[in-house]
C-alpha cells in the first residue's frame, strides 16, 4: 500500500471517529537561540512567581471569568 494511500485511509478513520486535523506551529528546538530563550523565560517566570502585584492582577482576572472555580 503507497504511503499516501495509508495517510489519507488513517485521516478518513481519525474522520469516522468524530476528529478533525488541525494545524499547530511550535518552537524549532534547532534553532541557535532556543536554549538561551528557554533560560530568560524561566527566569522572567521566577521573578514574576513572587510579585504582588502581578497575583493581585491575574486574582483579578479570574474573579472577572465567569463560571470559573479556582
Amino acid at each position: 500500500m503507497q504511503s499516501t494511500s495509508r495517510v489519507q485511509k488513517h485521516r478518513d478513520a481519525m474522520r469516522k471517529a468524530g476528529m478533525r486535523p488541525i494545524q499547530i506551529w511550535v518552537p524549532d528546538t534547532r534553532r541557535a537561540d532556543f536554549v538561551e530563550t528557554c533560560r530568560r523565560q524561566a527566569l522572567n517566570i521566577a521573578k514574576a512567581e513572587n510579585d504582588p502585584e502581578l497575583d493581585s492582577l491575574l486574582e483579578r482576572s479570574l474573579n472577572e471569568i465567569e463560571g470559573w472555580d479556582w
